[in-house]
C-alpha cells in the first residue's frame, strides 16, 4: 500500500497579486509623501532643482519651526499664483492626485529666518540681515544681492536691492528667505530696495501651512547627505 501526501492547499493567485499591488501602492504613497524636491534654484547651492530629499512631515506635529530650519510649506494666496500645471499627461495626473489627496500638494522650500514676535531688517553696515537688532551669520548664502557701504547700501540713491525695511513677524507667521538671495521669491521679495515700504509688502509662511522639514538629500548620489 502506497501512502501519498495530502494534496497541498492551493494558493489563491489573486490574493497574492492583490497583496503585491497593495504593498506597491503603499510604498509608492510613502515615497510620494516623504520625498520632495526644490522647484527652483532659490535654495542653491544648499539645494538644487534636481535634488530629491526626504521631507520630515512629522517634524512640526508637536514642535514649531525654528530659525535656520529649511521648511517645506504650502504657500497661501498672498504668494501669488501657482505655476502652470505640467503638460506631460503622467506628470499632470500625479500633480492632480497630489493636490486632490493632499499627499503631495504644491509647496515651496525656504529657510526660516525669524519667528513670531521677532524683528527683522536688512542691512547693517556689513550688509547682514538683523534679527532683533543682531546680525545673523549666514554661511549658506553664496549668491547675494549687491551691497557696498557708502557706494550702494540702504541709504544711497539708488538703494541696494539687498535692503528691506524693519518688520515684526506677526503671530503664527514666519519670515523665510531663499539661500540664493539673488534669485529667490521669498518673504521680502516685494520689499527689496524700498526701505520705506510698509508691512503690506511682506509675505509670510503661516504656521498652519508648514508641510515638513527638509531632511537628507537622497538623489543624486553625489549629493547624498545634507542639507
Amino acid at each position: 500500500m502506497t501512502i501519498t501526501d495530502e494534496p497541498r492547499r492551493r494558493r489563491n493567485p489573486l490574493r497574492s497579486v492583490w497583496t503585491s499591488v497593495a504593498l506597491a501602492l503603499t510604498l509608492t504613497l510613502l515615497i510620494v509623501a516623504f520625498v520632495g524636491q526644490p522647484s527652483s534654484s532659490s535654495m542653491s547651492p544648499t539645494l538644487q532643482p534636481g535634488d530629491r530629499l526626504i521631507v520630515n512631515r512629522l517634524a512640526y506635529v508637536a514642535a514649531d519651526p525654528t530659525p535656520g530650519d529649511i521648511v517645506v510649506f504650502r504657500p497661501d494666496d498672498n504668494w501669488g499664483d501657482e505655476p502652470a500645471a505640467p503638460t506631460n499627461w503622467l506628470s499632470a495626473a500625479l500633480h492632480w492626485a497630489g493636490e486632490t489627496t493632499g499627499i503631495r500638494p504644491y509647496v515651496l522650500v525656504k529657510r526660516v529666518i525669524a519667528g513670531p514676535g521677532q524683528t527683522v531688517e536688512c542691512c547693517d553696515a556689513d550688509g547682514s540681515v538683523l534679527v532683533d537688532g543682531e546680525p545673523i551669520d549666514e554661511p549658506y548664502v553664496v549668491e547675494n544681492l549687491p551691497y557696498a557701504a557708502g557706494e550702494v547700501d540702504c541709504e544711497t540713491v539708488p538703494v541696494s536691492s539687498r535692503c528691506f525695511p524693519a518688520v515684526t513677524v506677526p503671530e503664527n507667521a514666519y519670515l523665510v528667505l531663499g539661500d540664493n538671495r539673488a534669485n529667490s521669491a521669498d518673504s521680502v521679495y516685494r520689499c527689496r530696495g524700498d526701505v520705506a515700504a510698509g508691512d503690506e509688502c511682506f509675505r509670510w509662511m503661516m504656521r498652519a501651512d508648514a508641510f515638513g522639514k527638509a531632511g537628507p538629500i537622497l538623489w543624486p548620489i553625489s549629493r547624498w547627505g545634507g542639507p
